[in-house]
């Protein structure tokens, strides 16, 4: 069930940018891991500047096909998920760390591809 047009991920990426950045200062993430804060801002960082190049509305150049910025999203659902195990966080941190990715691998998933549709 793909639902959300490109146009409305376009604004959900920077919107999950800009929680990627600040979070980590609000729930304490650094005093359990600065690995898993600096990897949670560098995310942040890197999800603005690759939305930024991104084939879609909201974006500066259009140099990044929308199936490949999906699959830079899908890796980066993968190793938020993977930090929290590897990092063994433990409670909000590691909620937080597996909240983030899932919730990116759902926005994925439920990302419509097809380009005359997603443009809505």
């Amino acid at each position: 069930m793909k639902f959300l047009t490109k146009k409305l991920h376009g604004l959900g990426d920077y919107a999950a940018a800009a929680v990627l950045i600040v979070a980590p200062f609000f729930i304490g993430l650094k005093e359990q891991s600065i690995i898993a804060h600096w990897a949670s801002i560098a995310g942040g960082v890197g999800l603005i500047i690759y939305s930024l190049l991104t084939d879609y509305t909201y974006s500066v150049a259009k140099v990044i096909p929308f199936k490949v910025h999906l699959a830079f999203d899908s890796l980066a659902g993968l190793i938020l998920i993977a930090l929290a195990f590897v990092l063994k966080l433990e409670g909000i941190a590691q909620i937080y760390m597996i909240v983030m990715g899932a919730g990116v691998l759902v926005v994925v998933a439920v990302t419509q591809t097809d380009t005359a549709a997603s443009d809505a």
